[in-house]
Order: C-alpha cells, then structure tokens, then sequence
C-alpha cells in the first residue's frame, strides 16, 4: 500500500502555494471515482477536465485550463471562475465558480499532458483496461438517450483521439503513481 500523504509531502508547489495534482487514465478508468475519494480526504478543489472538454473537442481544449486555472491561480487568484462546456444535447453550461485550495486535482483524460507538466507536482495514472473501461462508459453514458450503437461509436472514435494523446505524451510513463482501477483505491492507497 502507497502512503499518498508522504508522496504528496515531498511535492513543492509549482503554481503559486498550490500543489496540482493530476489524476490520468483512459476514459471510464476510475479517474473519478479515486478524485472524489481523493479530494475529500484531503479537503482539494477538483478541476475536471470534463468541464473543458466535449464530444466535438475531446483533447484539444487545454489553452482554457491554462489560462483558467493554472495562470489564475499562479496570480493570486483566491477563487476560480470559467466556462463549463457541452457534452450533451441539455447538459449544464453553468460557470464553475471553486474556491482555491493549497492541493487542486486535475482529473480527466490528458491531465498529465505535456502542456501541464510545468504546473503539475503529482501525476496518477489510473490503469485500466480499455475493455473495462468501454463498458463503463458505454452503460454511464446511455442515460443521455442515445442508442447503445451511437454510445459505442462516439467511445470508439474517443479512443482514436485518446490513443493519440497516450502515443504522444506517455501519461502512465510520467506519472509518479499507478493505480489498479479494477480494484478498490482504498486497498492500494493510504493517507
């Protein structure tokens, strides 16, 4: 078992007195799942990646969080406020408005991107099967009213872009920790 408390401990901050930490995986990973467990027990903000990015703009959406998030924060920002945006017909676009906290977790499919890595102190990896993770995020995503055909193929043509981006980047080669998400992180995880 990791203790996360004293990996985070040996962390500087790298934007302004607040130590990111990003939390990766393929998508349906369990990359929430462990961020809300995460954040909770260490009282962070959560940034989802999933508020920048869409079905149309899966990966390239990452000059908003820079210039959103990170450079805020780097200038003293106390709280953060930016666009949410659309991923479904009827989904939220309501503006996120989060306090700045001394640890913020960037959860979300390229969070570990090289564009981040100047801001980012910790990287998680939650590894995986893409397998797993399709029927995952094929059963969360029938609730918006499209059939199990147009699921699959909007996760399918998601993992072309997601393929790319792992190829190019090496998230699970970067990251200072791997997790199994095809077991409980309160097994591999202490704090």
């Amino acid at each position: 078992m990791i203790n996360l408390a004293e990996l985070i401990a040996t962390k500087q901050p790298k934007v302004g007195n607040t130590i990111f930490i990003a939390i990766d995986g393929h998508g349906g990973s369990g990359k929430s799942t462990f961020s809300d467990w995460l954040s909770k027990r260490l009282d962070a903000e959560l940034v989802h990646t999933d508020d920048f990015a869409s079905w149309d703009n899966p990966l390239n959406w990452w000059p908003i969080v820079i210039d959103s998030v990170f450079k805020q924060v780097s200038n003293g920002a106390k709280e953060l406020n930016y666009p949410r945006s659309q991923w479904w017909e009827g989904h939220s676009r309501e503006p996120i408005s989060q306090t700045v906290t001394e640890i913020m977790i960037l959860e979300g499919v390229s969070s570990l991107r090289m564009e981040f890595r100047d801001y980012i102190s910790l990287g998680i990896f939650v590894d995986t099967p893409k397998e797993v993770c399709l029927q995952r995020g094929v059963k969360r995503d029938l609730q918006f009213g499209k059939s199990r055909e147009e699921v699959v193929q909007m996760w399918e043509s998601f993992y072309t872009e997601e393929d790319n981006y792992i190829n190019r980047d090496l998230p699970k080669e970067y990251a200072d920790l791997i997790l199994d998400g095809t077991k409980p992180f309160e097994i591999q995880v202490e704090l």
